[in-house]
This record gives C-alpha cells, structure tokens and sequence, in this order.
C-alpha cells in the first residue's frame, strides 16, 4: 500500500513518476473514482481527462509541482457533469492551500517578498495578494466577536495627517479587539453605537482622560471605570516636579536629583537617602510635600484589596488629601478627587494598561517596518492580523 498520498499530504493520489532535477516534479492521479458529488451515486464513467500543475510545499530546499490527471466524470443517474475534485486544491489555482498558507507564515515571520520570489518562484505581488488573502480571512472570522469583559482603552499615534488612534484591548485574554481612527466621542460615536455586546464589558481601564471617561460612561453604562496606576502615579510626580520647578529652579536641571525624586523612597539606598534629605532640608516646603507624595504612592500601589480592607484605607486616604487642599499641590487633588471612584476601583483590580502599551510598541515597529502606513485600514487589518490572534491559520484538512 503506498503512502505517498499521505505524505505529499493529499489524499488519495496515486503517484505515476517523479522527477527530481532540478526540482521535484511529481505526476499523479486520482486513486479511486468518487460518488456523484449532485447525487451521491457510483454509477459514473469518465468522459474526459485534463491536466493541472500545481506548486505544492517546498521539500529539500526544493519546491514541489504537481502534474495532476484530472478527470471529467459524467454521471448517468443524474446526467450531471463534474471534475474530481483534490483535497486542499481549489479550482482554478495554480497553487495549493498548502503552499499558499507556506508563503504566508514564512512573510508573516519575517522574510521578505524579494527573499520568498527567489525560493518559491512567484512574484513579490502574489505573496502580497496570498497574505492579504490570508488576513482578510482571519479577520472575517474575528468579526463577530463578543466585547471582552476587560477592556483596556488607550490612544497612540498615527500619522501627523490623520492624528491619533484609538486601540481597545482584551486585557483578559491579552489580545488587541479592535483599532479606530481618532479619539475624540465624535470621531468614535458611529462605531461604538453600532458596537454589539456592550453589555458584556464589566471593567474599563483607562489613563486619566475626561474624553474616555465620559466615552465609557456613555457607551459602556454598566463597566467600572478603573484608572490605569501608572498613569496616577506619573500624574503626582509631575505635579511635584512643578512645585520643585517653582521653589529651585537650577536644582529641577539636576539629573542625578531627577532620578532621585522620581524614585520610590524605599527603592533607594541609604546613602541615597541621606543626600536627597540633606538637600530637600534646605527646602521645608518641598521636603514636607516629598513626604506626602511618597505616601500618596503607596496608596496608588495598593491592589486586589477586598472591600473591607479597602474602607479601612479610605480614611486615611481622604485625611491625606485633607491636609494637601491647601498646599501647591492643590490642583493634583482637584483631580484626584474628581477621579476618586476610578482610583478607589484601582485598589480591587489588578489589571492595568500595560498591555495596552506593550501592544502601541509593537504597533510602532509594524510602522517602521513597512515604513509608515497611508491608509489606516490597511494599517488597522495588521494589527489585528499581529495582535489579535496567535497568528496561526488552520490548515484544510
């Protein structure tokens, strides 16, 4: 019993002759003739035959061409005409699905077009048209996904003609669901109202923006707003680095003081320690408003608190705003204290946008790599092409 079939990886073939310089040219045909595909009978009789040759994988370096016998059946039952028809084949192509899906993942790795014309003898625009082909497929399938539970929202840039972009990610599953261009409700109001599954979405998190807030309140009327902690956190350090602006102007240039005020107290070492205080002694003010900016940070830190522990913290929480009302710091409480629920919700979760931002890296590097994109829907089907699914194309079986 011969296996060739299995091995070429299509079925049913019976190899006549194989030729192997200076590549692999293979000659087969079908081994059993098949029922009526119209009415599933056997009693069928060849009327013609005619030959395909199709490029099928590369083995040994070498790409495989298929010389296939193709028969004309005629079925006298139903007087119906049809050709037999070969697994993973389409009609009409030159090319099998196995070949084409080859071209695919090798362009999607990586290689370029020049580099996949020269190894598999076709043109830089059918690898093109074959990828496209093969992410146009992909995301038809995604179409009619349900909104993930937790939803990261965040902007990133675009192009300096069309502004900005909106990402949404599936914090849960760590995927991107969906890119639209712009970032204001307007830009993005005809595609959230069409947006099915809204319902489903029960975490929002997001950077301090009043524009996605409002967004989320909106359209996403039953998620829980949560800020995203990195965002907090660099929102008081920036209104403490003002306020040291104000008060010494020439120690604001010093990198190495930079460095020190940015950090976390307890991240530094002693020595360290010792010669922040020893400068911030020569600035009351500023040293008394570090104190308190350290402990607002330990406070932005706390996460996956219960309900009862997090009351507990609230007090304390609201006494430290207290005592900041009438400080420089005041406008930084004026916004902590419109995003007090947000913040709050940040103490019972631990998902962030740092996902969000790990996927506008990749996005930049997809834009540097095809050395920018015009058209944002082309640029839209990349990334989910790369960021929203494994990138991994079941193969016909």
């Amino acid at each position: 019993m011969s296996h060739a079939g299995r091995i070429i990886g299509i079925p049913g073939l019976e190899i006549e002759r194989v030729d192997r310089n200076p590549g692999i040219e293979v000659w087969a045909k079908p081994k059993h003739r098949p029922r009526c595909k119209h009415c599933q009978s056997d009693g069928l009789t060849i009327k013609a035959t005619h030959s395909r040759t199709v490029k099928h994988t590369r083995q040994a370096n070498h790409v495989m061409t298929l010389h296939l016998r193709v028969p004309k059946y005629y079925c006298q039952p139903c007087g119906r005409y049809f050709r037999h028809s070969f697994v993973g084949i389409r009609p009409r192509f030159r090319a099998s699905d196995a070949y084409r899906l080859e071209v695919f993942e090798a362009h999607d790795g990586g290689v370029t077009q020049r580099k996949l014309s020269r190894t598999h003898q076709i043109s830089p625009a059918t690898v093109e048209r074959w990828y496209q082909h093969h992410i146009g497929q992909k995301r038809s399938e995604m179409t009619n996904r349900p909104c993930p539970r937790v939803l990261g929202i965040d902007e990133h840039f675009f192009t300096r003609k069309k502004g900005y972009a909106t990402t949404f990610v599936d914090l849960r599953k760590h995927k991107v669901f969906d890119v639209k261009l712009g970032r204001s409700e307007p830009s993005l109001r005809r595609y959230l109202r069409t947006l099915e599954g809204k319902d489903n979405v029960r975490v929002i998190v997001m950077d301090m923006s009043e524009t996605y807030r409002s967004i989320a309140r909106r359209y996403f009327p039953e998620a829980t707003i949560v800020a995203d902690r990195f965002h907090v956190v660099r929102l008081i350090n920036q209104h403490f680095l003002k306020v040291w602006q104000q008060h010494d102007p020439e120690g604001r240039k010093n990198r190495g003081l930079i460095s020190l005020m940015r950090r976390h107290q307890w991240r530094l070492k002693d020595e360290q320690h010792a010669n922040l205080m020893s400068y911030l002694a020569e600035f009351p003010v500023l040293q008394a408003l570090y104190v308190v900016k350290q402990k607002l940070i330990r406070f932005m830190l706390l996460k996956t608190l219960t309900a009862r522990r997090a009351k507990r913290k609230l007090p304390r929480y609201l006494e430290l705003l207290e005592a900041l009302q009438d400080s420089p710091l005041r406008s930084l409480v004026r916004t902590l204290k419109s995003w007090m629920a947000p913040i709050l919700a940040m103490w019972r979760f631990s998902k962030t946008n740092g996902i969000t931002e790990g996927f506008h890296n990749k996005m930049e590097m997809m834009s540097r790599r095809a050395y920018g994109f015009r058209n944002f829907e082309n640029y839209r089907l990349r990334v989910l092409t790369h960021c929203g699914w494994d990138g991994i194309i079941n193969r016909v079986r």
